[in-house]
């Protein structure tokens, strides 16, 4: 695992990338199945939101906590953990349907389960991947966990769609083995272990949850402390929070230009496929550029690409368009996480992250809040010319902001030089 050996050859590495191919594209094919399955059984659209709210819910109680604990326990057990809690609650539900016993509260309650376990999976993941590859290949690991994600969404929705149309019951039980595979590979992981972690300055003799409390504070405390990383957080979250609102403001903005169901999937279909050609170049970007160009870069291509969907006459050129805005999205994930693994403590990871990762899930549902506020007040074309807007501001800050220069951090890891 030393030098410049191919990640491929990284036991450790491979054993990860696998398991989590399988598991998120089960998680994929539910993210479908799960809004038809209560369809099906209630008839309600509010319920179906509600179910997606229950699953969501755990992004924004557990993310703090869960960074903190997982600074605080062994990181592979976790995954371990969370991967057996996966199973447990898809496996149930698969088995209520075979019983003929699947209810709105037992789905309401497998939501939130796997979401819980989703939150604290997670974390640990990141915060253990510094620990699996050498310093030299972690934004090429970043990349290639890029490339898998994209990959999951372009196989898995339409795949949960088709398997819930030949039987309800099916995406359920195909994720429930999904995670079964994610915790074979979790098992054959060999990590050293991790010393136990130093107690916080004055948190002798304090209850569990003050001295929770006391971790994310610190947590929180070096994350404010550190300029790159806090503005990294925040730009992210905003990229995201324009992203959904944007999709959702295509699927109107493609109906009216002709397209039909087919049509619309198709758009969105290139929307994955230029990800995905993004995160299979992204690996290459940093030898030619340097980090803070390729974010500034990446934020510009954003702000000159929007403004052109409101003037889009096809759903071809809707296609088109939104395929290069997300080609450099990846880009920007690789380069701006990076960083953030040189400058981020290892003792700290799990709280950082968290708060990123908080930061990043959190701003989503307020995206289509957002998305659909700007349709109903402007139509499409107005939502798209306002999102632009966003994505100038964006595209602005990351170039003139003084926190964006990247010059890493006092409190790094050990050796970290300036760029």
């Amino acid at each position: 695992m030393h030098g410049k050996a191919s990640l491929w050859r990284n036991r450790n590495f491979v054993l990860l990338w696998v398991g989590q191919t399988f598991s998120e594209t089960g998680t994929r094919m539910t993210s479908v199945a799960f809004p038809l399955l209560v369809l099906t059984l209630t008839g309600s659209p509010a319920k179906a939101g509600i179910s997606g709210f229950a699953g969501t819910l755990p992004y924004v109680l557990l993310y703090l906590p869960a960074g903190a604990l997982v600074d605080r326990w062994d990181r592979r057990r976790v995954m371990l953990c969370c991967e057996i809690g996966q199973f447990a609650a898809l496996g149930g539900l698969a088995a209520a349907f075979a019983l003929d016993a699947v209810t709105f509260p037992h789905i309401l309650a497998t939501g939130f389960v796997s979401g819980s376990c989703f939150v604290f999976f997670s974390v640990a993941q990141r915060a253990l991947l510094p620990a699996l590859v050498p310093s030299e290949r972690l934004t090429e690991a970043l990349a290639r966990q890029e490339a898998k994600s994209r990959s999951a969404a372009l196989t898995g929705s339409p795949l949960g769609g088709l398997l819930f149309g030949v039987g309800h019951a099916l995406p359920f039980v195909a994720d429930a083995a999904s995670y079964l595979v994610s915790l074979a590979t979790v098992v054959g992981i060999r990590t050293e272990r991790r010393a136990a972690p130093t107690p916080e300055p004055g948190t002798a003799g304090r209850s569990w949850a003050s001295g929770l409390y006391d971790e994310i504070r610190t947590g929180l405390r070096w994350l404010w402390n550190e300029p790159f990383v806090r503005m990294s957080v925040v730009l992210t979250s905003a990229v995201n929070l324009m992203f959904q609102a944007l999709i959702l403001t295509l699927i109107v903005l493609s109906r009216d230009l002709g397209a039909g169901s087919a049509g619309t999937g198709l758009i969105l279909g290139c929307f994955g496929v230029g990800g995905l050609v993004g995160a299979l170049v992204a690996p290459r970007v940093p030898d030619l550029l340097s980090s803070r160009a390729v974010a500034i870069g990446t934020a510009w291509v954003w702000a000159a690409t929007a403004p052109l969907l409101a003037l889009a006459t096809s759903p071809y050129e809707v296609a088109a368009i939104i395929a290069c805005m997300a080609v450099v999205s990846p880009i920007w994930n690789v380069v701006v996480v990076g960083y953030q693994y040189k400058v981020i403590p290892d003792h700290l990871l799990g709280r950082v992250k968290s708060v990123a990762l908080l930061a990043s899930w959190g701003s989503m549902p307020l995206g289509q809040l957002l998305g659909g506020s700007l349709l109903s007040a402007t139509g499409p074309r107005g939502a798209v010319l306002l999102l632009s807007l966003l994505t100038l501001a964006i595209a602005l800050t990351t170039t003139f902001n003084r926190s964006m220069r990247m010059r890493g951090s006092k409190l790094g890891r050990p050796g970290l030089q300036p760029q």
